[in-house]
């Protein structure tokens, strides 16, 4: 007997046609948009999956106040303080905890998900699983945890996502032959490592600042229109930290000091506000002598933990929860590897084409600022002004940090607080990945 919930199941599977790079406007012809009696873009589910609370950590500097936490401890920090937000919820038929992480070759090996969420006192029962799609993992998190809501397999999932980039370890591998006196090590903070020769021969192993060089060269993308970026961001972020905006989603956390009574650590440490133009150009390209990719218009190498609890109709009712946004789609693409910033571009081209949502209908857009070069490319390439209010109008990664495993819930976690603040009714999450992929996610306020 054919039943609706295998329609659902065909649909979740489908991964449409292979298509030409330029034919983004034909996605999916077979899957016409779906939007309900008030006219709100859904995809044929059987339920809707709400966003009602998420929380985060500062975000810390490379070796700075998050530096003596382990990576478990601190993937734990999000989790103690969503249950300690929301005391109606019985976490004891918590369905899953799915948590994203980039590196997971230290303190976050075998399933930092698990690990986290039994040292967050969670019940022995709660499951959970670790996922990786490098940059993108939490968002990649937010969007598996939908998706289990929008099937009916669960009704409450807390999903997210950590880095420690400070305690990143080095790794190396075992010797080729026996008694070898070679040895090869790799610090794993971030990038290349154990690269297949194949895989450099047929697309290359450009670190990431080479991938934003290639990206400024290719999209023409000057180191001035970078610098004016950067700065933009450095001054929302101070604008959106004067007015208290991210006080809501920013658990303190205590750390301790070389000296004196241990410090409760409240506020990004990452940013720059006080910097310039003048003190921007100055900053020397950290490529190649005539690039444009500085320190100043790149994100950082940060720390930071990132929680986001989504639920069914039926569980926010049960557990007096107040539903804050839903999810409404999410999709992937990949792009060649050596010009990876560029992929949130065709990544939202491909999301607004099977929601059937007009970019001009989105209120909030929160792009991860990897680099400003593909920051840049991305908005040019999909029509926006370099300075479009709605672009991470609270600052981006540039200011607030880039820990590779949470930025994802990050942008989620910003992009629902804008959508009330704004009373905006679309809000776009999308980032670049290594490895060529970008991730790209559609929210609606409640």
């Amino acid at each position: 007997m054919y039943h609706k919930g295998f329609a659902v199941a065909a649909r979740v599977l489908d991964t449409g046609p292979f298509w030409p790079a330029s034919s983004s406007a034909t996605l999916y012809p077979e899957n016409p948009p779906v939007t309900d009696s008030k006219g709100s873009a859904q995809e044929n589910f059987l339920t809707e999956a709400f966003i009602c609370d998420a929380v985060r950590t500062p975000f810390g500097r490379y070796a700075g106040a998050l530096s003596s936490i382990r990576t478990d401890d601190l993937a734990a920090i999000p989790l103690r303080a969503l249950a300690q937000r929301n005391p109606s919820v019985d976490w004891s038929v918590l369905d899953d905890v799915i948590y994203g992480c980039a590196n997971q070759a230290g303190e976050d090996n075998r399933n930092v998900a698990r690990m986290a969420l039994l040292l967050a006192g969670f019940p022995k029962e709660v499951s959970g699983v670790t996922v990786n799609r490098l940059c993108g993992s939490s968002l990649e998190a937010v969007a598996l945890a939908a998706r289990a809501i929008k099937s009916g397999e669960a009704s409450l999932v807390v999903s997210g996502g950590v880095e420690s980039m400070t305690r990143s370890p080095f790794v190396m591998p075992k010797p080729n032959a026996p008694f070898s006196r070679a040895a090869e090590i790799f610090d794993s903070t971030i990038g290349w490592r154990f690269v297949n020769p194949e895989m450099k021969a047929r697309y290359g192993a450009d670190s990431m600042p080479e991938t934003a060089e290639n990206v400024a060269e290719e999209f023409r993308v000057s180191r001035a229109d970078q610098d004016a970026f950067a700065l933009r961001s450095q001054q929302r972020w101070a604008r959106a930290h004067a007015d208290g905006f991210f006080t809501k989603e920013i658990v303190p956390v205590p750390f301790l000091q070389k000296h004196g009574a241990p410090k409760m650590f409240d506020t990004d440490e990452h940013p720059r506000p006080d910097t310039t133009l003048e003190a921007l150009a100055n900053l020397k390209p950290i490529v190649k002598p005539s690039g444009t990719v500085t320190a100043g218009n790149a994100s950082g190498v940060n720390d930071g933990a990132c929680a986001v609890l989504l639920a069914s109709k039926e569980a926010v009712a049960k557990y007096k929860l107040t539903p804050r946004a839903r999810v409404i789609a999410s999709t992937a693409i990949g792009v060649a590897p050596r010009i990876m910033g560029f992929a949130p571009a065709p990544a939202t081209k491909k999301l607004l084409a099977r929601t059937g949502i007009s970019l001009s209908d989105i209120g909030v857009i929160e792009l991860n600022e990897a680099f400003a070069a593909q920051a840049l490319a991305v908005t040019r390439d999909l029509g926006l002004a370099d300075d479009d209010p709605r672009v991470n109008p609270n600052g981006g990664a540039i200011a607030i940090g880039h820990p590779l495993g949470a930025s994802g819930a990050r942008l989620v976690a910003t992009a629902v607080s804008q959508l009330h603040r704004s009373q905006s009714r679309y809000a776009l999450c999308t980032m670049c990945i290594g490895v060529g992929q970008a991730v790209a996610t559609l929210l609606e306020r409640v």
